[in-house]
């Protein structure tokens, strides 16, 4: 895989009440939201929506892997950084370092590898090039 996308993307995320569990913190599995809020974000940022993805050229991504630290808890109204960055590229997936921090402090740490897929067969498919030019 071919490392590309040097720049780190942020995106700002507020915890609301919603968010917290019986402990009054983050429940875990609303990490895995604020990632992929952030991935859609920053394809957006590159100038390209899930939608026109498959409309014009053809492909789905889906996350087909995901390894995630939890390091701190976060809590009701913090306001948090949620990035992606150190982006590899495959023929047909991507792999994204994702972290979560509040101001200085890394909360969540993942990897998360995403398979681009053909939506009529749920099969492999490239990348398209427009993507992978926009990484570089």
């Amino acid at each position: 895989m071919t490392p590309t996308a040097d720049e780190i993307f942020r995106w700002p995320v507020r915890v609301y009440y919603e968010d917290t569990d019986a402990a009054g913190v983050v429940y875990y599995a609303n990490f895995l939201r604020y990632l992929e809020r952030a991935r859609t974000e920053w394809l957006a940022s590159l100038g390209f929506t899930l939608t026109a993805l498959e409309r014009e050229h053809g492909v789905v991504f889906v996350v087909h892997r995901l390894d995630i630290e939890y390091r701190q808890p976060v809590r009701l109204y913090d306001a948090l950084e949620v990035t992606v960055g150190s982006v590899a590229r495959g023929r047909s997936r991507l792999v994204a370092v994702q972290e979560v921090f509040r101001g200085e402090a890394q909360l969540v740490r993942a990897h998360v590898t995403l398979a681009c897929l053909d939506p009529a067969t749920w099969r492999p498919a490239r990348i398209p090039a427009p993507v992978v030019a926009k990484m570089h």
